[in-house]
């Protein structure tokens, strides 16, 4: 069933749900199939979005490997037989009375509130970022549009200097900026005009990714491209209309680089009204949900469980994280509507699988202590780059996610 903002009989009533779903992403869709499946009734997803979108695939989008209806379906047809979509945005969260306010002016209670509406990309963080995003010289792979504007960008460059970016502070999937630069790299060099581009990466950290042996990965491929790596650094300011990104770095004085494609992934936050619902830990302005990192319930809040972006979990942020905090929170939230003590716990896991080609991939699997964490873990040799790798990230995990991990059956 569904209940949209727009029906009259739905504006300004109430409506409760045992179970209550913020966001009808990869992780409430999910979390909510594992849900009833283990029989849990009277489940509902808010979510305003007619369409839903497998962002994994927006990297292979922007780097020319696939369409951009590729990751599109509609919202109706993947939200979990047995589950009411609400078509509506939060306005408001009250954990006092158990109560969540819509944009079109009706309210839902809830026995239990599941919040997971994802991160919110502030596009406006960066002075003349959004300026340069709407001009012919500026993309990115974290918006589906821009992702297919960033193909055809970078597939039709010849010559000239190009920026890619990744922002400091919290962002989901972090190192996915770098796998377009990547992928326009290797297209580049086969088509012959590699030594004629300028490929600069800007990364906030010490290290282009963190956990050594994954560095050695990708250092390896940064100096196979030619990449200029500017560590500890960050953009501080877009002229769009001149073409002149200004990058701040810690060990040096800012520096102003003309370019001729500017790829961003732009700073990111919690979403605005999350960060006035109570629900961040007492003095935490970073607005994400306070949560038992091993459990994934609110210390507070005994009928509130969090996970994915919007969770301050101390994992990095990742749509690969998901897969195990879907089971934790679904088990746990399983046993209490049961009367039992909850006892699955989460163990940090996280994945961001590089495409450092056309063809393979470095998949960097790890913990909430960036330590490696490989899936089959007498097989470390994962983490270097394959093209085993490359097809299960491009074709056999989109498949797994339309089919399975929606449905709450991976």
């Amino acid at each position: 069933m569904t209940v949209t903002s727009a029906d009259p009989t739905a504006a300004e009533r109430s409506f409760h749900h045992r179970v209550l779903v913020i966001g009808g992403g990869n992780a409430g869709l999910s979390v909510a199939g594992r849900l009833r499946r283990m029989g849990v009734a009277d489940i509902a997803v808010i979510e305003p979005r007619e369409k839903h979108l497998y962002k994994p695939l927006f990297s292979h989008i922007a780097g020319g490997r696939a369409r951009g209806s590729e990751a599109v379906r509609d919202q109706g047809a993947v939200t979990p037989k047995g589950v009411t979509w609400i078509k509506d945005a939060v306005s408001t969260i009250d954990p006092e009375s158990s109560s969540v306010r819509l944009t079109s002016g009706s309210a839902v209670t809830y026995d239990h509130l599941i919040v997971c509406p994802g991160i919110q990309k502030n596009w406006d963080g960066i002075p003349g970022l959004e300026a340069a995003m709407a001009s012919p010289h500026g993309a990115s792979n974290y918006e589906l549009d821009l992702a297919v504007k960033a193909s055809s960008l970078l597939r039709n460059l010849r010559r000239g200097t190009v920026v890619f970016s990744q922002p400091p502070g919290p962002a989901s999937c972090a190192g996915a900026g770098q796998k377009p630069m990547y992928l326009a790299c290797d297209y580049w060099r086969a088509v012959g005009v590699l030594p004629d581009i300028r490929v600069i990466m800007v990364v906030p950290d010490d290290t282009v990714f963190g956990i050594p042996e994954i560095d050695r990965e990708l250092n390896r491929k940064i100096a196979e491209y030619g990449i200029e790596l500017r560590t500890r650094s960050e953009i501080l300011d877009v002229d769009a209309e001149n073409r002149v990104v200004r990058i701040g770095r810690a060990d040096a004085e800012p520096e102003s680089i003309p370019y001729d494609a500017l790829l961003v992934e732009p700073p990111q936050s919690a979403p605005g009204w999350l960060k006035t619902s109570g629900l961040a830990a007492v003095g935490d302005e970073g607005g994400f949900v306070e949560v038992d990192p091993e459990m994934l319930r609110h210390p507070r809040y005994s009928n509130v469980w969090a996970l994915g972006d919007a969770a301050a979990t101390r994992n990095s942020k990742s749509g690969g994280a998901l897969r195990k905090q879907t089971v934790v929170v679904a088990k746990n939230l399983g046993d209490v509507l049961h009367g039992r003590i909850p006892s699955t716990k989460y163990d940090g896991y996280s994945v961001c699988p590089f495409t450092v080609s056309r063809s393979t991939v470095v998949f960097a699997e790890f913990d909430d202590h960036y330590a490696l964490k490989p899936t089959i873990p007498f097989w470390k040799g994962l983490a270097r780059e394959r093209r085993l790798t490359w097809v299960f990230d491009r074709h056999i995990l989109p498949w797994v996610y339309w089919n399975m991990i929606l449905k709450g059956l991976a």
